[in-house]
């Protein structure tokens, strides 16, 4: 396999690992701020408002995060088109 397509499929495999970890990034930052919530509810005696607080903030992070990662794979492949259709070449070396 030649170098050029060794880089673009390893790049394809990482990005299928971005895409499909949010499967796990987004739930993961629900739960976190759900039982950090409901700690600082118990510690503090506000119950259930910071539960609430913390599990919105837990869901804003994980749209955040999915955004974020749905932007660089989109910007990746981009860079990755513009590059094939130079020819694969950097662009410091286009005509």
């Amino acid at each position: 396999m030649s170098g050029e397509r060794r880089r673009r499929t390893s790049q394809s495999f990482r990005r299928i690992a971005d895409a499909s970890s949010l499967g796990l990034a987004f739930p993961i930052a629900v739960v976190i701020g759900y039982f950090f919530g409901r700690w600082l509810d118990r510690v503090l005696g506000t119950a259930p408002w910071m539960m609430a607080i913390f599990s919105i903030f837990g869901i804003a992070a994980g749209f955040l995060n999915a955004l974020r990662t749905a932007i660089r794979i989109g910007r990746e492949e981009d860079e990755e088109s513009s590059r094939s259709d130079r020819g694969g070449k950097p662009p410091d070396e286009e005509s």
